[in-house]
């Protein structure tokens, strides 16, 4: 039987997470990639691979955002989650992420995607994240709404709702 969000927020010790929702991070590698063995977008050395779990509520949003590595989505309980990608190109991707027959318990937002997310449902999402190489700040960027608009002016609706 599933738990509310809220016993899923005290049971796992979530925290409000910028781009919105709630997180924690359960796992950060030990170990690390120098920086001369990553890719030149990246401007330091990076931990091998870091996992959140991350939970929506119905009406929350992850805003959209972008970092420089692929991003791993696992479903783990309640409603589906609706994530959004919008490529380099511009092209609009939307997955279902979940046990339901028209989705998949798992998504990839790949490195360089602007991607946000909401509860496809009138529940909550709980899912994981898990990022290679690891997830730092300085790889993440959450550009304003004028920005996407004047970068993606065909998906103005999906940026208001995701902004």
């Amino acid at each position: 039987m599933s738990m509310s969000a809220d016993e899923w927020i005290e049971r796992l010790g979530l925290q409000p997470h910028p781009e919105g929702g709630w997180f924690v991070e359960a796992y950060r590698s030990h170990e690390l990639i120098d920086q001369d063995a990553l890719p030149e977008r990246f401007s330091g050395p990076r931990v091998f691979s870091t996992a959140i779990c991350f939970l929506l509520r119905a009406g929350e949003m992850s805003r959209f955002h972008a970092i420089q590595q692929d991003e791993v989505w696992h479903f783990y309980d309640g409603d589906p989650l609706r994530l959004h990608r919008i490529t380099p190109e511009g092209d609009h991707i939307e997955q279902l992420v979940g046990r339901s027959t028209n989705a998949l318990p798992i998504a990839v937002a790949p490195a360089g995607d602007y991607f946000g997310a909401e509860v496809a449902g009138d529940g909550y999402s709980l899912v994981g994240c898990t990022v290679a190489p690891g997830f730092d700040y300085a790889d993440w960027e959450m550009p304003s709404r004028d920005e996407l608009y004047q970068r993606f002016p065909q998906h103005g609706e999906l940026i208001q709702r995701l902004t």
